[in-house]
């Protein structure tokens, strides 16, 4: 699973920077890892297994040389509203079937597919996920008691609110000086991992100076074990796998988007170019292999990359060594982990949620008052109050229904004839009127994608424009850069009902259309000789077909051919004539 890629020109002067930026993505990574697994809803120890394992994996076997991965904010509101719905046994198989899932999209070549998801969904539901994980710290912050954890937001305002009575001023104070540290440690020492060192501070400050007074996790979750745990393997039986779908998909692609969108940054940072389906597979085979360990999904943490990049990385091995860092950490110094204020760990997940809102881009999209700026809106909304499942897939149809009609409202089909002012009398619209028209040649330029959203109002123009039976129907496609099906069947519907009467002919068909009317046979139908590469082509051939005793006498001049054609001159000349004798 190495790619000679990811560790090309690797040499011994690439290993101390390699152990650097391990260390120290590792040493962040620790009070991450419990903060995130407590907001899921789970052991904080679940968290570090997961750092720990999915970490030294995903780097092992990814597609990019300095993905970090562990759990994430990201996943914070799904792991914890399948924790409540399910419990944690089933967030085992989630996430193992949520691994499943990836690996069968790396294999089946289906990475490139993330990026066709609208910004304006992603952007919406993070910073909706962002509001989510800053309201449900509040409660930590405060030190309020007898608190019930709900999947909706609502009601967790509504617990906040009834139980404000009980804060906790020693909470606020050790969250207080968590939030200063992390805020400020690094602009003095920007190499200092911020969320560490205010852990340290708040946990010695509650333990010297107020000891008993805030609640620990060891008093709400008991101490955290100093090893990995047994191997566990999960009973799986069908009804489990159906009821579980759902959730292990949202995981999925939860995961895909978060990892991709970590391995685009990073290729920004490095300029290098990550292997999305590879990084796909790798982020499976850890989300399979992690569960089995207890520990929750993981994905690529965008933060922790940058971090890993601006420490000097060269390699996976940085990602490796970080996992190895937080391993030993847990074998010498899990005790310690009890004396931990819960407060602490709110300002924490608060500032990561500050980070991942995305608020300027999210502005951003709003002040352009656009059909993007509705879907982002819509996205944010329901991902706050309903949940992520309904946010993303309402926010997906609706990006797919404006993106269609904003794609139908690009399709214009107007009556065209040559402009006799242009030196090269170019082919335009807004030439023909009453008494400038031709009575046997009817000429449409067709422009935009030729496909279901657009196809209907194609033949309707055509078809209540042509209603007095041209003699050529001549279709100017030049500028349709694709058909579908649909657009096809809307054109064969034309194509047979003016063929009982007159000729259809097309100039300048591109590549795409014109296979697409090889394949359904239409290309045959209207027949080959009536396809031309230019339209002055067809149009000389459309004059030799028509009827010439209808041009006698007729005054359009739409060609400049129609002159001699109607034979005007030589009719006024024996008028003239006539009149003299």
């Amino acid at each position: 699973m190495f790619s000679e890629n990811r560790f090309h020109q690797y040499s011994l002067k690439s290993v101390p920077k390699d152990l650097l930026s391990g260390l120290i993505v590792g040493v962040i990574a620790i009070p991450l890892g419990m903060a995130f697994a407590i907001a899921s809803g789970v052991k904080p120890e679940y968290g570090i297994y997961t750092t720990i394992v999915a970490g030294i994996l995903i780097s092992l076997l990814g597609g990019s040389k300095y993905q970090i991965g562990g759990p994430t904010g990201a996943f914070i509101p799904i792991l914890f509203g399948v924790v409540v719905t399910y419990g944690y046994e089933n967030l085992m198989i989630a996430g193992f079937m949520a691994g499943v899932i990836l690996l069968l999209m790396g294999v089946l070549k289906l990475g490139s597919l993330i990026k066709y998801i609208p910004r304006p969904v992603t952007i919406g539901f993070t910073a909706g996920i962002a509001v989510t994980i800053f309201t449900g710290q509040l409660a930590s912050f405060l030190g309020l008691e007898g608190i019930k954890k709900h999947e909706e937001f609502i009601r967790n305002i509504e617990e906040i609110i009834v139980h404000l009575n009980s804060t906790n001023v020693f909470s606020i104070i050790t969250a207080l000086i968590c939030l200063i540290t992390v805020i400020f440690t690094p602009k003095i020492a920007p190499k200092v991992p911020g969320p560490l060192i205010g852990l340290i501070v708040s946990t010695l400050a509650a333990t010297l100076f107020y000891p008993s007074q805030v609640a620990t996790i060891g008093t709400a979750y008991g101490e955290i074990p100093s090893t990995l745990p047994a191997l566990h393997i999960p009973n799986l039986n069908l009804e489990q796998v159906m009821k579980l779908l759902k959730p292990a998909f949202i995981i999925a692609m939860l995961g895909g988007i978060e990892s991709l969108l970590s391995a685009v940054v990073a290729d920004g940072m490095t300029n290098s170019r990550h292997n999305s389906n590879k990084e796909l597979i790798g982020q499976g085979i850890a989300n399979m292999i992690t569960p089995l360990f207890g520990g929750i999904p993981a994905t690529g943490a965008i933060a922790r990359t940058a971090t890993n990049i601006k420490n000097g990385a060269v390699s996976p091995f940085s990602g490796i060594i970080h996992g190895i860092v937080v391993l030993l950490v847990l074998l010498f110094f899990a005790p310690y982990a009890s004396y931990i204020p819960l407060a602490s760990m709110a300002p924490i997940l608060m500032v990561v949620a500050w980070n991942m809102s995305e608020r300027k881009v999210f502005a951003h999209i709003l002040k352009t008052k656009s059909t993007d700026s509705l879907v982002l809106f819509v996205t944010f909304l329901l991902t706050v109050f309903v949940n992520l499942t309904t946010a993303v897939e309402v926010g997906l149809v609706m990006s797919a229904l404006l993106f269609t009609k904003r794609m139908s409202d690009l399709m214009v089909t107007a009556k065209a004839l040559p402009n006799r002012k242009h030196k090269n009398e170019k082919v335009e619209t807004g030439m023909v009127t009453d008494t400038h028209d031709c009575p046997q040649i009817s000429i449409f330029n067709v422009e935009g994608p030729l496909f279901f959203g657009a196809a209907e109002t194609f033949e309707k123009t055509i078809m209540s424009t042509i209603n007095y039976r041209p003699k050529i129907l001549l279709l100017r496609m030049s500028r349709v850069p694709l058909m579908d099906t649909t657009g096809e069947a809307n054109l064969s519907s034309i194509v047979h009902h003016f063929s009982k009467n007159g000729i259809v002919l097309i100039s300048g068909l591109n590549a795409q259309p014109e296979s697409v009317l090889k394949r359904t046979g239409l290309y045959q139908t209207i027949g080959g000789e009536h396809f031309f590469e230019h339209t002055g082509e067809a149009i000389q051939f459309a004059l030799e077909q028509i009827n010439k005793n209808k041009c006698l006498g007729c005054k359009h001049f739409a060609f400049r051919e129609c002159k001699k054609l109607s034979a005007t001159e030589a009719v006024e000349g024996r008028k003239g004539l006539t009149a003299t004798i």
